[in-house]
């Protein structure tokens, strides 16, 4: 049987992709905080897409710099990033209150967030009327990596239950990437 969704949630359907943690820098000044809409968007060049509401200090940053990195966190950083999408940077580092690390990054100025599974560093695609509009920024990567006990040969391989990638739900709630199967 079905049920109806209720239209202001009906996003949870299909908003179960990885949680990121956008991290940004401009001007001597850095921060980082969860998004849950996030998605690629095209090949060649790669390109990425991450919703930054205007509100946010993010956006701020990310707007100045041009660059931003989307670094894709475990299960075991679940607390740090439900804590990094639950403050705002503005007065304080959202780094020492999370328990995150900022690492350097390998061609953008923003950090990246120390034991993450994978980083795609961006470069903002300047499309003026999706940001301001729909708060949509599109990123071109410039560079990514990923943690070869996790993801190699192209593909997840996840085989330790605190390494696998988190998603997030809605109110504190999160699940990890279950298990892998293939039908070929």
């Amino acid at each position: 049987m079905l049920a109806d969704v209720e239209l202001a949630k009906a996003y949870r359907l299909l908003n179960h992709g990885p949680t990121v943690l956008v991290s940004s820098a401009a001007g001597g000044r850095q921060n980082v905080m969860a998004a849950a809409w996030a998605m690629p968007l095209d090949f060649d060049p790669p390109k990425v897409l991450v919703v930054i509401d205007k509100s946010t200090y993010s956006r701020e940053l990310i707007e100045v710099s041009g660059e931003f990195i989307l670094n894709i966190p475990c299960r075991a950083q679940a607390g740090q990033v439900l804590s990094a999408g639950s403050d705002s940077g503005r007065e304080r580092n959202k780094f020492s209150v999370s328990g995150l690390q900022p690492q350097p990054a390998q061609r953008v100025g923003a950090p990246r967030v120390a034991d993450c599974l994978a980083y795609l560093e961006c470069k903002v695609v300047p499309e003026p009327h999706n940001q301001q509009r729909y708060d949509l920024f599109i990123g071109e990567v410039v560079a990514a990596q990923a943690d070869d006990g996790v993801f190699r040969d192209g593909r997840w391989h996840f085989s330790d239950d605190v390494r696998r990638s988190l998603h997030y739900i809605a109110g504190g709630a999160f699940f990890a990437t279950g298990e892998a199967f293939s039908v070929v």
